[in-house]
């Protein structure tokens, strides 16, 4: 059994990109991408299975500890996978307590809304410390790409946290994660991670245009409902 899971954990895909690419490195994207989609239409369902793929590409990014073919240590995607890990704990009570508490709402797990401008600096002074913090941390640990790394690990933190408050900028810090995400996936030679990355920011414009869609059909309904008009059809 011990052999089995050993050599599933250690299958490779020869892609024609010069080296080969593990198996659970697209498996893991496939969950993250999974977990997208769920967010978008607003399910639990979304964090558990997040979790499941933050699990598995920690091991994929610390290639050289765990003998990848790319045999690259990418500290800040790796440390992004437990950080990940621990805001969707925190995400998944917050959206499974509003789902237990809005029952009459078809199962939907959080309302979006506009972080503000509190919300908005706090997002803020966040990124500024997290940069700073991480970037001094990976560059310490050896982290091939340290800037940009820190880059995508502290706006990774802060779109993971605003999705648990459901705030919809969210999907635009993750817009300016995969805009540094995907080339340095590429040059580094995780090309599933990249491909799932330039997907992914397609995914985010259409995520951004449907939470605020449902933003302003909340606002509509509330205007209705206050000017004593029954908004349902």
């Amino acid at each position: 059994m011990l052999d089995l899971l050993t050599r599933l954990l250690n299958a490779q895909l020869d892609l024609g990109f010069g080296a080969p690419v593990l198996w659970r490195e697209i498996i893991g994207n496939g969950f993250g991408l999974a977990s997208a989609l769920l967010g978008a239409r607003r399910r639990v369902w979304a964090w558990p299975i997040g979790i499941a793929g933050n699990i598995i590409l920690f091991t994929v990014f610390l290639g050289g500890v765990f003998n990848t073919p790319q045999n690259l240590d990418l500290w800040g995607q790796a440390g992004r996978q437990v950080f990940f890990l621990v805001t969707s704990v925190y995400g998944w009570v917050l959206w499974a307590r509003y789902r237990h508490t809005h029952r009459d709402q078809g199962g939907v797990a959080v309302e979006p809304r506009w972080a503000g401008a509190r919300g908005r600096l706090q997002l803020l002074a966040m990124a500024v410390v997290g940069f700073v913090v991480f970037y001094l941390a990976l560059d310490a640990l050896g982290s091939w790409g340290p800037a940009a790394d820190a880059w995508i690990l502290t706006g990774s933190i802060l779109a993971t946290y605003g999705m648990a408050r459901g705030w919809t900028e969210f999907w635009l810090i993750w817009l300016a994660v995969d805009l540094v995400g995907v080339p340095l996936l590429l040059v580094a030679g995780f090309y599933p991670s990249a491909i799932m990355y330039a997907i992914y920011g397609a995914f985010v414009i259409w995520g951004f245009t449907q939470w605020v869609k449902v933003q302003r059909g909340a606002a509509a309904s509330s205007v209705a409902v206050a000017g004593g008009v029954d908004p349902r059809p």
